[in-house]
């Protein structure tokens, strides 16, 4: 999830461990444990754009380092609060809860953590985007409100639950959201005589009310478009080739395979401009339906001078967003056209 609901996150797990003994320093503390994970992101200083993706979610967000990471920091905490009514093992359970929770929220997300690394296994349940203002927001109220009353008021406890309540119960029902769409387009791929191999299912950006899917076939992908405010129920996909052919001599090179590992098979090779590119599937387009010219993922295949193949993550143009904003927006009210 996004840093800001990672944050409140954080700061509501800290005030259930420990803020009836130390009161906003627990929110403070637990808020800075739940972004610690993220500072894997730092990695793109130091090495290129498909090392960093592969590192992303990683290490970081596993259990182990939860584990190991909780003492020391824990450790460290309680020598800055010496006189606090909290002790080392206080700091280190909030700590491990405030470092956990952040990849448990995340796996919820596409993009996947591992958190059972070293095991290259990623959980990637895809039923929540990376930002949605509908967990966030509420959630960050009640846990404002909480931070207003003193640690020993019971409404403190109170609004602070609360919060996380209400985000746990949107949660779910966005997995009961998931469900429903995911049948609609299985409904549809079979009244079509679709025949595929395999479908992803994901919320699209910053609502859980239009689903997006990701189906492959033999020798193609389809996309479709999903909202729970369509008049009816017909899904129009469209079809991506895998184009796998065009890697050439390229295939077998070791980059390739660390891409095809990194998107789990959901990609697809395309020529433009005389240039290849390798195309995430898993995030989707920048744009909606046919007006979309890319993916949001993609990078850019080449040689260097030295023979060495590399790829380049393609940049993304931020005046962009506006315009496809509003189309995201007025896809979500079910206009298809």
């Amino acid at each position: 999830m996004d840093s800001l609901t990672q944050i409140v996150l954080g700061a509501a797990v800290g005030e259930i461990v420990l803020g009836k003994k130390v009161g906003n320093k627990a929110m403070l503390w637990g808020a800075i444990a739940g972004t610690i994970p993220d500072l894997d992101v730092l990695s793109k200083l130091f090495v290129d754009n498909v090392t960093a993706n592969e590192l992303h979610r990683g290490f970081s967000h596993s259990l182990l380092f939860s584990i190991l990471a909780a003492p020391i920091l824990g450790w460290l905490i309680s020598k800055i609060h010496i006189n606090s009514e909290a002790n080392w093992k206080d700091w280190s359970k909030l700590m491990f809860l405030g470092l956990f929770t952040h990849p448990i929220l995340d796996a919820f997300t596409t993009w996947g953590t591992q958190l059972f690394w070293p095991l290259d296994y990623k959980v990637a349940i895809n039923n929540i985007f990376v930002v949605d203002p509908l967990y966030t927001i509420p959630f960050l109220i009640f846990v404002v409100m909480a931070m207003f009353y003193k640690r020993t008021n019971p409404k403190r406890e109170k609004f602070n639950r609360f919060g996380l309540y209400i985000s746990s119960f949107y949660m779910l029902i966005t997995l009961v959201l998931q469900q429903s769409a995911k049948a609609n387009f299985s409904s549809n791929l079979e009244r079509q005589h679709i025949q595929y191999n395999d479908i992803q299912t994901r919320p699209t950006p910053l609502n859980s009310i239009l689903w997006t899917a990701n189906i492959e076939t033999n020798d193609s992908f389809l996309i479709g478009y999903y909202s729970l405010l369509d008049e009816d129920d017909n899904i129009q996909f469209l079809k991506f080739p895998k184009n796998h052919h065009l890697l050439e001599d390229m295939k077998n090179d070791p980059l390739i395979s660390r891409l095809i590992k990194l998107t789990e098979g959901w990609y697809t090779i395309e020529r433009k401009d005389n240039m290849i590119y390798f195309n995430d599937l898993r995030f989707g387009q920048l744009g909606m339906g046919t007006d979309a010219n890319r993916f949001v993922f993609s990078y850019e295949l080449y040689y260097d001078d030295s023979g060495v193949l590399n790829a380049k993550e393609r940049a993304r143009n931020p005046e962009d967003a506006s315009p496809l904003l509003k189309k995201l927006f007025n896809r979500i009210l079910g206009n298809k056209s």
